[in-house]
C-alpha cells in the first residue's frame, strides 16, 4: 500500500460524474494522492495537468450521461450544450486519460472497486 500513497491520481469529469465520491474512497483506501481537478469548469484546457511541473502519475476520466447527470443533481436545467461544453474542457484530459469509466449504471462502491483493481494492476 505504501507504494499506492505515493501516486499522484488525478479525477476529471462532468458534474455529477463521481469524481469527489471517488475521490473520498480512494483517499479512504490509501491513495493519498488522489486529487479532483474541476477541468470541466476551467477554459484552461490542459488544468489536470498543473501541479507544479508534474504531470499526473494516472488520469482517470469518469463520465456521466445527461439524464443521468439531472438525475443526480436533481436538477432539469441541464442542456446537451451545457454538457457538450464542458465536454469541450475535457477533451485533453479524455484524449490522455489511463482510464476511461462510464459511471452511469454503476454505484459509487462499484466505480471504486474498478477504479482500485485497475490501480492495483498498474503499480504491480
Amino acid at each position: 500500500m505504501a507504494q499506492a500513497q505515493l501516486l499522484h491520481i488525478v479525477i476529471v469529469g462532468p458534474c455529477a460524474s463521481g469524481k469527489t465520491t471517488l475521490v473520498r474512497g480512494l483517499w479512504a483506501r490509501g491513495y493519498a494522492g488522489a486529487r479532483v481537478v474541476a477541468q470541466e469548469h476551467s477554459g484552461v484546457i490542459d488544468l489536470w495537468k498543473m501541479r507544479g511541473a508534474q504531470a499526473p502519475d494516472v488520469l482517470i476520466y469518469l463520465d456521466a450521461r445527461l439524464e443521468t447527470i439531472a438525475a443526480r443533481q436533481h436538477r432539469a436545467d441541464w442542456t446537451a450544450e451545457y454538457l457538450s461544453e464542458q465536454q469541450r474542457r475535457l477533451s485533453s484530459a479524455f484524449s490522455a486519460c489511463d482510464l476511461y469509466l462510464s459511471t452511469d449504471d454503476l454505484s459509487p462502491q462499484d466505480v471504486l472497486d474498478r477504479v482500485v483493481k485497475f490501480l492495483t494492476n498498474a503499480t504491480e
